[in-house]
């Protein structure tokens, strides 16, 4: 019954693809409609997320934020179905790539490179990478798997249309390691503005106004692997248009402090965001985990976080 659901989504989608992108946009008008001004999709809480993160801004311009941010939202979802046939040419015209000779240097080196990247602009396009960059280096993207083993399947194949491999996050360390064994280079990239689990938090930065619980582990891989660590910097040049420049960190990650990286990342994302802050995912409840609950329900012990029986906060 999964194939046969996944076979027929999959041909109504790749259908709906082969459409030009004018007449996409079209339809994604009509979601931005239903969705801004009849459902009413997620805006408690992008409103939450706004007002929080630019407390110097007034209502008008939050506003005309708000109503960019699901405009833009919009266009995301109508550009990631046409991945299910754009051409190799057509991606390379609406997708480019700036300083890839940086990224060309590490890998004749051998150097593997990890890649910073956010919920920003259009991730999805990011996966035409491959066509950028020497064929010496195996491009990817660590993902989580969704729940929905259809929807998983799909997602994998239009991101790996362009030869580039989707890692599951909870084995993206042995895999990577894998390729440096093979003597395989590896460029691979990192959304790491994601809400972490409780048991992964390990710290906390300002990010947007907010004490932030962030996702270490790229920097802690990259330390492990001694790779380059790049922050790639996406801009809307144009309603589906999109340059994505590659901005060095370190290529020596073992010389910065730990979580020096992190907090370089993330610095580096929200100065991206203020320049063009609609087109950041605003829909995710990003800072619902707090430090105060953290220290109020668990402990760290040895680098590792635990769980109390009983809350501080509950007991006698």
């Amino acid at each position: 019954m999964q194939k046969i659901l996944y076979y027929t989504v999959y041909g109504l989608l790749y259908a709906f693809s082969l459409l030009p992108l004018r007449l996409l946009y079209l339809f994604g008008d009509g979601i931005y409609f239903l969705i801004f001004h009849v459902v009413h999709y997620r805006r408690r809480v992008v409103w939450k997320n706004l007002t929080e993160s630019f407390p110097e801004k007034k209502e008008q311009g939050l506003r005309r934020i708000e109503k960019g941010f699901y405009h833009w939202f919009c266009d995301y979802l109508v550009e990631s179905i046409k991945l299910f046939s754009i051409s190799e040419e057509e991606i390379k015209r609406r997708m480019v790539f700036k300083e890839t000779e940086l990224v060309d240097e590490c890998v004749s080196s051998g150097q593997s490179c990890a890649i910073y990247l956010g919920h920003y602009c259009n991730w999805e396009w990011v996966t035409s990478l491959p066509f950028w960059i020497s064929p010496k280096a195996q491009c990817g993207q660590i993902y989580h798997p969704l729940e929905n083993a259809c929807m998983d399947k799909m997602f994998l194949a239009i991101r790996q249309r362009f030869n580039a491999v989707c890692i599951p996050m909870a084995d993206s360390i042995r895999r990577v390691m894998g390729y440096r064994q093979k003597g395989i280079p590896t460029v691979i990239g990192y959304i790491s503005d994601q809400k972490p689990f409780w048991f992964n938090i390990h710290h906390w930065c300002d990010f947007l106004h907010h004490d932030t619980p962030v996702l270490s582990g790229t920097e802690r891989i990259a330390r492990k692997l001694d790779q380059a660590v790049f922050y790639l910097e996406v801009s809307r040049t144009r309603r589906g248009y999109y340059e994505a420049e590659f901005k060095l960190i370190t290529r020596e990650p073992k010389q910065y402090a730990e979580n020096e990286i992190t907090d370089k990342y993330f610095q580096m994302l929200e100065h991206s965001i203020c320049e063009h802050p609609e087109c950041w995912l605003w829909t995710h409840d990003r800072w619902k985990r707090t430090r105060e609950e953290f220290n109020d329900r668990f402990y760290v012990k040895n680098g590792k976080v635990f769980e109390y029986d009983v809350p501080l906060s509950k007991r006698k």
